[in-house]
């Protein structure tokens, strides 16, 4: 996620700088390894602006952190549609893939969903981040399930197939980052596809 992004994006300030800075970390080493010094230095920011953004310690910048996440993914799905020749469920679910393959391929596996390891460090310990990262789930899904409805899917099946890709994405994540290939992330590309486009009225499977 965000590959091609770095702290010092044009238009990022001090404050947002540390937010990406904490997803990129978390989704590399989870929330438990990331510090607040640590957040400070790959932001290039004062240590001591950290308390005067984040008076909530860790745990607010944890939660901002995931919620640009959960903003970040759903923006990405309108790019990921225009890049497409002829926008298709398949052909977004492959976008989707794609981000996670070609970063595996040039940069290895140490990264991961920010809203995933979130979820898997605090979920049951820290009331407020499980909030965070579900909220971040529902944007995403909102955002996925909208372009399927624009794209054909009834309204009655966008959310469940919506919950579906990214419930399939964030499974081959996990077992390409274990296994160190993308296996799992081009099969469920490839098996899903005939599905997706299947539920489009008129396709033959809606």
């Amino acid at each position: 996620m965000a590959g091609s992004e770095t702290p010092e994006t044009p238009g990022r300030g001090p404050r947002e700088r540390m937010v990406f800075s904490a997803a990129q970390l978390i989704r590399r080493d989870g929330v438990a390894s990331t510090g607040m010094r640590e957040v400070a230095a790959h932001a290039r920011a004062p240590r001591g602006s950290l308390q005067h953004y984040f008076p909530g310690g860790k745990e607010q910048l944890v939660n901002e952190a995931v919620d640009w996440a959960g903003r970040y993914a759903g923006k990405r799905v309108a790019r990921f549609l225009a890049a497409l020749p002829e926008p298709t469920p398949s052909g977004l679910f492959a976008e989707m893939v794609r981000q996670w393959t070609d970063e595996y391929g040039s940069e290895g596996f140490a990264g991961g969903c920010p809203v995933a390891a979130a979820t898997v460090d605090c979920a049951e310990t820290t009331a407020s981040t499980r909030e965070a990262t579900a909220a971040a789930f529902t944007t995403w899904n909102r955002s996925v399930a909208g372009a399927l409805s624009d794209m054909g899917v009834p309204e009655e099946r966008t959310e469940a197939l919506a919950t579906l890709m990214i419930s399939a994405l964030e499974g081959a994540i996990l077992i390409a980052r274990t296994e160190r290939d993308v296996r799992a992330l081009t099969t469920v590309s490839r098996e899903l596809g005939p599905l997706l486009d299947a539920a489009v009225t008129g396709a033959g499977g809606g």
